[in-house]
C-alpha cells in the first residue's frame, strides 16, 4: 500500500478503528514523516498524528512512542519554512503571482504546524492529572523553538517584507495569533504540573531551560503584544517562586532582572511619551481619548513591572549582587523624568501624578531591600560615579533618601553606608555623608534655578516646597540625631572636606548641619570643633576659599560655646600674639560674653598699634606686609562693631591715617599682599569714614582713580565701591568740594560703564545707597554721562525688572554653564590660589639667584621708591611747601655717596 493510500484510507477512520490499529499504523506513519521532504505531505501526516493517534496513547507512551520521534523533524521543517521565505522575498510583488502564492502557502503550512501543537497542547490539558514533564520532554523545548522562531518573524516582519507586508498581512496576523494561543496553552499546562520533592537534575534541567526559553520570547513580543508580555512575565516569576528552592541557583537572574529592568523603562518612558503628546495636543475629553487609554494601559504595565521587580528582588536577592548597577540606572532614569528635575517630561499635573501613583510607589520598597546589598551600596557610593547631567538631582535624592531610612536599619546595614570602604583590597566607595555632599555638590544647576521639593510633615500637615538645600539639611541633621557614637568620626571627616572643597553652597550646608552637630552635641564636643577649626585658619593663606569657608564656621561656632569655653578659648588663642590674629579676624564679636569681648577687642587694638608702628618704624617692609594685612583684617571685624567714638575706633583711625600714605598704586598690580593691603583699608576706611580726615579720602579716591585706568582685580573695585556707598553720608565741606566731588563723579561714571556684570551689578547698588542719602545731589546727575547708564540707573532705582529671557531659557544656559563652574572648581583644588588667579608664564631664563647681601639691598631700594611714590602722589593733590623742596635738594648729595662709596662690581 503507497503512502498516499494509506493516509487516504486512514482519514476516513472512525476513532475506534484508530485505537484498535495504533500498534501496527503509527509506526508506518512516523516512518512516512520522518522521510518526507514535502511540506504539504509533511503537515498532513502531522495532522493524522496529532489528531487520530495521539489520544489513544497512555500519559508514558506519549514520549518515547511520538513526541520524541515526531517533534524533532517538526522543529527542523519549520525552520526551513523560514528560511525559504528569507531566501524568496525579494522577488516578491503584486506581479509577481506565482511567488505570492508560494510564499502565502509557506505561511499557511507555519500556520497548521502551529494549529496542529496547539491541538496537542489542548489535549494534554484534558487530563485531569497533568503529565509529569518527564513524559512531555520533548514538547515544550519544540514548541518554544517555534515560538521563537514565529515571533521574531512577526517581530521583523516590517523590514523583511518592506513595501510589500500588505500581501502576506493577512497571513502574518493569523500566524502571530495562533503561535499566541500556543504559548498560551503551553503555560496553563506547565502550570498544571507539579514536580515532588524528589524531582531529577533532568526534570530541573527541563524547568529552567523553560523559564530561560520564555526569558527569550519576552525580548521578542515587548512589542508587540502587551497582554501576552505581562502573561509571559507572570508565568516566569511564578515558576521561579514556584519551585524557588530548586531553581535559584541554576536560574539565570541577572538576565531576568535586567529584563524586567528595562521592560519597565522602556514602558515607562513610553508612558512619558504619551503624557507629553496629550500635552501637546491639549486634549480635554479624556476619558473618551484613545491615546489616554493607550496612557493609562501602558501606567498600569508600568506598575506591573516595578510591582513584579520588587517582588523578585524580594525573594532573590542573595542572587543579585551584579544585578546592583541595574538597579541604581533605573532609580535615577525614573526619576529623571519627574518634577523637580529639570529634565523631566513636559506632561499635565495630573498625568504627572498618575505615573507617579503607578511607578515611585514601588520605588521606595525597592530600595529599602536593597539597603543590605554590599553591591548596591558600592554603586550608590561610588567615589567618582559616571553621572550624567539628568541623573545628578535623582542620585542627590536617592540618597537623601537612603539617610533618611538608615535610622531603621541594623548596626551592619547602618556600618556598611557610613564608614565607606576601610581596605584597600575592597572595591573603594564613600560613606553616605560624603557621597550625598558631594552629590549635593554637583547639582549646580538645580541649586541656581532652584528646584522646589516637598518639605516635612509637621503637626499632620506638610511645609511648603523648600529648595534643595533646605531639604538636603533636615534629612541630614535627622540622621545625625540617631547616629551612634562609632560612626561620627566618619561624619566630621565628611562635613570638613565639604568645607574645605570651593564650592561655596556646599560649605554652607556642612556649616549648617555642623552647626546644629554643636547645638545637638555637648558644650565640650563644640569646644573641641572650634578649637580644631581655629588651629585650621592659622594654616590657611590669607586669600582662599579655605580660610573663607573656614572662618564661616568659626564665626557660627562661636555662638554656641558657654562664656567658660570662650575664656579658655581665648587663653588658647590669644588675642595678644600675632600668630593668632587670623583667627580673631573670623570671629564676631557679638558672639562673645560681655567680659571676653572687651579683653578680645582692646588685645587686638593693642597688637595692631604696635605691629603697625613698628612696620612703619622699619621701613614699611614689603616682605612684612603679611603680618599687617593681617592686623588690619582683625581691625575691621572690631570696627564693624564698635561706636563711633570709642577709643578703639580713634585708635584705629590713627592707624589708617598713617597707612594709606605709605600705599603705592604701582605696587598694587605687582604684589598681592599690596592688593590685599589696599581692600582692607577701603573697608575699615567705609566703616569709619565719619572719623577719618578727609585727606585720606583724597588719597584713597586718588588711588581708587589710578586703578581703574588699569585693570585691577575685582575683589578691590568691590571695596573700592562700598567705600564710595560710604561717602554719601559724609557732608563735604566746601573747601575740599572742587578735590573731592569730581573724583566721585568719575569714578561712578567709569563704574557704572563697566562690562564685567558683578561689578557693574554692584555699583548699580552702591550708586543707590549713594544717591538715598547724599546731600550732594549735583554728584547724581554729573555721574551719570550717557543715555545708556543713565536708563539703567532709573530703571534699578525703579525696581524695573529688565527680563531678557523666560525660565526655559533661563534654565537651558544654566545647564550649559555648568561645565564651566565645574572646571573652575576642579582648577581651585588642584592648584594654588595665585596660580588659579592668575595665568603664569613660563620665565624665558632662569631668574637671577640673590644673595643675602643684595636682599638687604633690595628691601630698603624697595621701601625707598614706595615712599618716594606716595610723596609724589601727594604733591600731585596739594601744592609742595618749600621746605620739602629744601629737603629733597638735601637728598641728592646722599645718593651720590652711596653711588660713589663703593666701586662697581665686576
Amino acid at each position: 500500500m503507497s503512502q498516499a493510500t494509506l493516509l487516504e484510507q486512514v482519514s476516513r477512520w472512525s476513532e475506534e478503528t484508530c485505537g484498535q490499529e495504533l500498534r501496527s499504523v503509527l509506526p508506518k506513519l512516523l516512518s512516512m514523516h520522518q522521510s518526507t521532504d514535502s511540506w504539504d505531505e509533511h503537515i498532513r501526516i502531522l495532522k493524522v498524528i496529532t489528531e487520530m493517534f495521539l489520544p489513544h496513547l497512555s500519559v508514558s507512551e506519549l514520549e518515547e512512542e511520538c513526541f520524541s520521534k515526531v517533534l524533532p523533524k517538526v522543529v527542523k521543517m519549520f525552520s526551513s519554512l523560514v528560511d525559504e521565505i528569507a531566501k524568496q522575498i525579494g522577488g516578491l510583488s503584486s506581479q509577481n503571482s506565482e511567488l505570492r502564492l508560494f510564499l502565502r502557502n509557506i505561511l499557511q503550512v507555519m500556520i497548521s504546524i502551529l494549529e496542529a501543537l496547539s491541538g496537542v497542547v489542548r489535549h494534554l490539558c484534558t487530563y485531569e492529572e497533568a503529565p509529569a514533564l518527564d513524559a512531555i520532554r520533548s514538547l515544550p523545548s519544540c514548541i518554544l523553538t517555534l515560538l521563537k522562531d514565529t515571533f521574531q518573524h512577526c517581530k521583523e516582519s516590517e523590514s523583511v517584507y518592506s513595501g510589500r507586508l500588505s500581501l502576506v498581512a493577512d497571513l502574518l496576523q493569523a500566524l502571530f495569533k495562533e503561535a499566541y494561543s500556543l504559548q498560551k496553552g503551553l503555560m496553563e499546562l506547565l502550570e498544571k504540573i507539579d514536580f515532588e520533592s524528589n524531582i531529577s537534575e533532568e526534570e530541573v534541567f527541563d524547568i529552567v531551560t523553560v523559564i530561560h526559553s520564555l526569558l527569550e520570547i519576552c525580548t521578542l513580543i515587548s512589542n508587540l503584544d502587551v497582554a501576552l508580555h505581562a502573561n509571559t512575565w507572570k508565568f516566569i516569576i511564578k515558576q521561579s517562586m514556584k519551585y524557588q528552592a530548586l531553581l535559584e541557583g541554576q536560574l539565570r537572574h541577572s538576565d531576568i532582572v535586567s529584563l524586567l529592568c528595562n521592560d519597565l523603562l522602556m514602558s515607562f518612558r513610553n508612558c512619558c511619551e504619551l503624557a507629553e503628546q496629550m500635552q501637546h495636543t491639549g486634549l480635554q475629553d479624556m476619558a473618551q481619548n484613545s491615546e489616554y487609554k493607550l496612557f493609562q494601559k501602558t501606567a498600569k504595565m508600568c506598575r506591573f513591572f516595578a510591582n513584579t521587580l520588587v517582588h523578585y528582588i524580594k525573594e532573590f536577592k542573595d542572587f543579585l549582587a551584579k544585578s546592583c548597577s541595574h538597579f541604581h540606572h533605573l532609580y535615577l532614569q525614573i526619576f529623571s523624568k519627574f518634577p523637580p528635575s529639570l529634565w523631566s517630561s513636559l506632561v499635565s499635573t495630573t498625568h504627572c501624578n498618575e505615573m507617579r501613583s503607578m511607578v515611585l510607589v514601588a520605588m521606595d520598597p525597592l530600595i529599602t531591600q536593597l539597603l543590605p546589598c554590599r553591591d548596591f551600596a558600592e554603586a550608590a557610593l561610588a567615589p567618582k560615579p559616571q553621572l550624567t547631567p539628568d541623573v545628578l538631582l535623582p542620585h542627590c535624592l536617592l540618597l537623601t533618601n537612603i539617610m533618611g531610612k538608615l535610622r531603621s536599619q541594623p548596626e551592619e546595614v547602618l556600618l556598611l553606608w557610613c564608614e565607606g570602604s576601610q581596605f584597600p583590597e575592597e572595591i573603594p566607595r564613600l560613606s553616605i555623608f560624603q557621597a550625598l555632599l558631594q552629590s549635593f555638590r554637583g547639582c549646580t544647576v538645580e541649586r541656581a534655578v532652584p528646584v522646589l521639593l516637598p518639605g516635612l510633615m509637621m503637626n499632620g500637615q506638610a511645609q511648603s516646597q523648600v529648595t534643595l538645600h533646605h531639604h538636603v539639611c533636615v534629612q541630614l541633621s535627622a540622621c545625625l540625631a540617631t547616629l551612634p557614637a562609632p560612626i561620627f568620626p566618619q561624619l566630621e571627616r565628611a562635613l570638613l572636606e565639604a568645607v574645605l572643597q570651593p564650592d561655596t553652597q556646599t560649605a554652607v550646608l556642612a556649616v549648617d548641619v555642623w552647626c546644629f552637630l554643636a547645638r545637638y552635641g555637648t558644650a565640650e564636643l563644640c569646644l573641641h570643633h572650634v578649637t580644631l577649626t581655629a588651629h585650621l585658619i592659622k594654616l590657611c593663606p590669607l586669600e582662599s576659599y579655605h580660610l573663607s569657608h573656614l572662618g564661616m564656621l568659626l564665626r557660627r561656632m562661636m555662638f554656641f560655646m558657654t562664656p567658660h569655653h570662650q575664656v579658655e578659648f581665648v587663653e588658647t588663642f590669644s588675642p595678644q600674639e600675632a600668630e593668632n590674629l587670623l583667627v580673631w579676624s573670623n570671629v564676631l564679636r557679638r558672639a562673645l560674653s560681655e567680659d571676653v569681648r572687651k579683653r578680645v577687642e582692646q588685645d587686638i587694638v593693642n597688637l595692631a598699634s604696635s605691629m603697625i608702628t613698628n612696620w612703619l618704624e622699619k621701613g614699611c617692609r614689603l616682605g612684612e606686609l603679611e603680618k599687617v594685612n593681617k592686623v588690619l583684617s582683625a581691625l575691621l571685624v572690631v570696627v564693624r562693631e564698635q561706636p563711633a567714638g570709642s577709643e578703639q575706633v580713634s585708635t584705629v583711625v590713627k592707624l589708617v591715617t598713617q597707612l594709606w600714605p605709605r600705599l603705592c598704586t604701582q605696587q598694587v598690580q605687582a604684589y598681592p599682599t599690596v592688593r590685599c593691603t589696599l581692600q582692607l583699608l577701603l573697608s575699615i576706611s567705609a566703616v569709619l569714614v565719619r572719623n577719618i580726615d578727609f585727606k585720606d579720602i583724597c588719597q584713597a579716591l586718588a588711588c581708587l582713580s589710578n586703578l581703574l585706568s588699569s585693570k585691577c582685580p575685582d575683589v578691590i573695585m568691590l571695596s573700592g565701591l562700598d567705600f564710595l556707598a560710604s561717602l554719601g553720608h559724609l557732608s563735604i565741606p566746601p573747601e575740599m568740594q572742587s578735590e573731592v566731588l569730581p573724583r566721585l563723579c568719575s569714578l561712578f561714571s567709569a563704574f557704572l560703564s563697566e562690562k564685567t556684570w558683578i561689578l557693574h551689578q554692584h555699583a548699580l547698588e552702591t550708586f543707590s545707597l549713594f544717591a538715598e542719602v547724599t546731600s550732594h545731589e549735583a554728584v547724581i546727575s554729573q555721574s551719570l554721562t550717557s543715555d545708556e547708564v543713565k536708563n539703567e540707573v532709573v530703571s534699578f532705582l525703579s525696581k524695573t525688572l529688565n527680563v531678557q529671557e523666560t525660565d526655559d531659557v533661563c534654565i537651558e544656559r544654566l545647564k550649559l554653564e555648568r561645565s564651566i563652574y565645574e572646571t573652575h572648581r576642579e582648577r581651585l583644588e588642584t592648584c594654588n590660589d595665585m596660580e588659579s588667579a592668575v595665568d603664569l608664564q613660563p620665565c624665558s631664563k632662569r631668574a637671577r639667584q640673590q644673595t643675602n647681601e643684595e636682599q638687604e639691598f633690595e628691601k630698603y631700594l624697595q621701601a625707598a621708591e614706595s615712599n618716594l611714590k606716595a610723596l609724589q602722589t601727594l604733591s600731585e593733590q596739594k601744592p609742595i611747601p618749600d621746605w620739602v623742596t629744601a629737603r629733597l635738594r638735601e637728598l641728592h648729595p646722599l645718593i651720590t655717596k652711596i653711588n660713589t662709596a663703593l666701586p662697581p662690581q665686576t
